[in-house]
């Protein structure tokens, strides 16, 4: 990678700020070589032969490319993002790696410290992580969930983020808490406006339950609800995709994000121990180059005296794939810059968008179909 970073360590009695400075601008791919025509073989009856492959401009013309049809309905192109200071296309966010201890106060206060550091620190957007005011366990969800719906005191962790970013005039993508909606939890991401609004909710849809024998066994179906909606938002810094943690594996969510025209997906996510080193970063880089946007994941830091054991390493991925910038295991704040005036550079590189099948395949949007049938 010929991305460069200068990565200045901003130190604090309870806090580790790191910020980077990624010259993203300058990011420039290796070549990618043109070969007019080459063979394959071919089995006919038995028998092989070598058949000549058209070049890509004359292969291109025996049929019609319909990208248009293989998202259903079609792909939204993203919109110009709303970025403050001058239309600047570039702006900062921060993924608070944060430490969870039992005890919700502390948590919630904690959250504001570092909150009010990064933003002191020019970020405009703020990411928490994955269960941040809870002990991530079935024990804990039903003793920590809040009415979100009620606010106030109902629900002090948003209360916070709600009053943190009207005072701050800051985006806040609030990682998750444990969400009580009458008889029913859920583990959910609030997102709040630079006016304090709530401006979505996202209960996580794919609940983790897996079992990998003598490894990682856990069912978060004993305890939450899956949530029934994807989510997708317009905020002040660009339309932000939200998935928790589970989510991410599921490519489909993320491609439905990128054709109702996201630019940034924010997964707050505390992958453990086992999946943490083989998919954590993986499926990052996997979603970021699929939908050619960028990615950020922000995880609990680690604590190796509690029952579920988080990975940590949250991390920012920019449209080609490329790690911009991320953090070890322990609690600290990733700040960087988001350019994306890079998300139609890249898709000039690789102008597969274009080059889609749709009469091979299709991606359906259901709920965007539905209503686009009842409209």
């Amino acid at each position: 990678m010929n991305a460069t970073a200068a990565v200045e360590m901003l130190s604090s009695p309870s806090l580790q700020l790191r910020t980077l400075h990624s010259s993203t601008s300058s990011f420039s791919s290796p070549p990618i070589p043109f070969r007019p025509s080459f063979s394959f073989r071919r089995i006919v009856g038995g028998s092989s032969s070598a058949t000549p492959i058209r070049s890509i401009s004359s292969a291109t013309m025996g049929f019609e490319l319909k990208p248009q049809e293989a998202r259903v309905p079609p792909a939204i192109p993203p919109p110009t993002p709303p970025i403050s200071k001058a239309n600047s296309l570039d702006f900062k966010i921060a993924l608070c790696q944060l430490s969870v201890t039992v005890n919700k106060e502390q948590n919630i206060a904690h959250a504001r410290q570092v909150i009010e550091a990064a933003a002191r620190n020019g970020a405009q957007l703020i990411l928490l992580p994955e269960i941040w005011n809870s002990p991530y366990s079935n024990d804990s969800f039903p003793v920590y969930a809040e009415d979100i719906d009620a606010g106030g005191d109902a629900s002090p962790s948003t209360a916070m983020l709600s009053e943190l970013s009207r005072s701050l005039r800051i985006t806040i993508v609030g990682g998750s808490i444990p969400e009580r909606s009458g008889n029913k939890l859920y583990n959910s991401c609030c997102v709040f406006g630079t006016d304090g609004q709530l401006k979505a909710k996202h209960r996580k849809i794919h609940l983790f339950d897996i079992d990998i024998p003598g490894q990682m066994t856990f069912q978060e179906s004993k305890t939450l609800t899956a949530g029934e909606s994807p989510t997708i938002v317009d905020t002040d810094v660009g339309r932000i995709g939200i998935g928790i943690c589970y989510d991410i594996r599921f490519q489909e969510l993320a491609a439905i994000y990128a054709a109702r025209g996201a630019h940034l997906l924010c997964y707050p996510g505390a992958f453990n121990m086992t999946t943490g080193p083989l998919h954590w970063e993986l499926l990052q880089r996997a979603r970021a180059a699929d939908c050619q946007l960028y990615v950020a994941t922000c995880s609990p830091a680690r604590d190796s005296g509690s029952s579920y054991v988080a990975w940590g390493h949250s991390t920012l991925v920019g449209p080609f794939g490329e790690v911009l910038a991320t953090t070890e295991h322990d609690e600290a704040t990733v700040i960087a810059e988001i350019d994306y005036s890079l998300l139609e550079q890249r898709r000039k590189y690789l102008p597969f968008q274009r080059q889609r099948r749709g009469d091979l395949y299709q991606l359906v949007d259901v709920q965007r179909l539905n209503s686009t049938e009842t409209s």
